[in-house]
């Protein structure tokens, strides 16, 4: 219970009986779920101001403590009354916004050791059990303060690749192997893929001069053709028909290899 001790220490002096150290904790738990303590008694005292300490006199009557308190966000306004039958605490608490009313009985030798009541690390005992009896018997029947059930984001490492609009998807689907496909040299691959186009076949009829989807070393089209083509132009394993050289080293057609007709004769 974060931010308890600090308070322990401070109403410490006034804390003589176990019961007073089981209110010291009821109200942080308040205080840790949005609510501020206005003050002592069943009404409103002159110059009250909303705090995370307990006021004055608090403990002046130990067989029944009256406390009020406001959320953050002035929707609720409790009125908490811990009474005190033989060695357990009646807890009734009353929201005056909306008349409703949440009780609960907490035994005080569940949650405090006696013995200890001048040592904060020994004299609160089944602390997350208590949490859970003022969560689940006040907190959540009255109507958690707007703004306290906030859910932490995710981190960035559970964020799935496909769930990032920005981020670019992988070239094949993560977890799968790329498809076999025969080689464009074979005869019996001409027209494959337009006979079983689902077949994840080569060799339709589409000018496809790459075999792009194949794997071609030396050539990628999806990396982009230097001051023809910008990277991601062509997406990847899409059919390219390239419309200039792409580089030296690739053989090309000799342009005297079929000359115009009478290209001899001098008098043309």
């Amino acid at each position: 219970m974060a931010g308890l001790e600090p308070l322990y220490a401070w109403a410490r002096p006034a804390i003589s009986r176990p019961q007073d150290a089981l209110v010291c904790g009821i109200h942080w738990e308040l205080i840790r779920h949005g609510y501020r303590c206005l003050g002592t008694g069943d009404q409103p005292g002159p110059d009250e101001r909303k705090s995370e300490l307990l006021p004055a006199g608090w403990e002046a009557n130990k067989e029944v403590y009256t406390l009020r308190y406001k959320s953050t966000d002035d929707a609720h306004e409790l009125l908490l009354k811990a009474i005190m039958v033989e060695d357990s605490m009646i807890l009734n608490v009353m929201d005056r916004s909306s008349q409703k009313v949440a009780d609960v009985t907490l035994a005080v030798a569940d949650y405090i050791n006696s013995e200890h009541l001048d040592d904060f690390h020994k004299v609160y005992k089944n602390t997350e059990e208590l949490r859970t009896r003022i969560t689940s018997g006040i907190i959540t029947p009255l109507g958690a303060p707007a703004g306290k059930a906030r859910k932490e984001p995710e981190s960035k490492e559970d964020v799935h690749w496909d769930e990032n609009p920005l981020r670019l998807p992988p070239r094949q689907p993560m977890g799968t192997r790329a498809p076999s496909r025969p080689s464009p040299l074979s005869p019996f691959a001409v027209g494959g893929e337009d006979l079983d186009p689902f077949g994840g076949r080569s060799g339709g009829m589409i000018v496809d001069p790459l075999h792009s989807g194949i794997p071609h070393p030396g050539i990628d089209p999806s990396s982009g053709i230097p001051g023809r083509l910008p990277p991601g132009a062509v997406p990847p394993g899409a059919r390219f028909d390239p419309f200039g050289p792409l580089g030296a080293g690739r053989s090309g057609p000799d342009p005297d290899h079929l000359p115009p007709p009478g290209y001899d004769d001098m008098f043309m």
